[in-house]
């Protein structure tokens, strides 16, 4: 029985690390986990923000994800989208889900990303 999503993982160029560093650490505010040395090898980094995990992949040929996406719930979604906006990240609005409001970005090497908060 599935009882929980451990982690998302999304793909990056190589030599992505520290503009990935800077979006997911002083953009989103999550914070950085250590990678196992095994895997540390392979390049890529790993963030959490409370059980919330993403995994970012060094990938060959990558491309990135702009169609699946990890759905981000938040807490107080103007004030986090103008976090975003305030450190020159997109943010698009978007109405189409019943209960929710909901914004999408990029990271920036360009995986789409939703960010919503529960109404009501």
């Amino acid at each position: 029985m599935i009882a929980a999503v451990d982690h998302v993982q999304l793909a990056a160029p190589a030599g992505s690390e520290p503009a990935l560093r800077m979006y997911y650490v002083d953009v989103l505010g999550m914070t950085e986990l250590p990678k196992p040395p095994v895997l540390a090898a392979r390049g890529g980094c790993w963030f959490q923000a409370g059980p919330v995990q993403l995994h970012l992949g060094i990938e060959k040929d990558f491309r990135p994800a702009r169609k699946a996406h990890p759905g981000l719930r938040v807490t107080d979604i103007e004030a986090y989208a103008s976090r975003l906006e305030a450190h020159g990240a997109e943010v698009r609005w978007d109405t189409g889900l019943p209960g929710h409001r909901r914004f999408y970005s990029h990271d920036p090497v360009g995986n789409r990303l939703e960010f919503l908060e529960p109404v009501g």
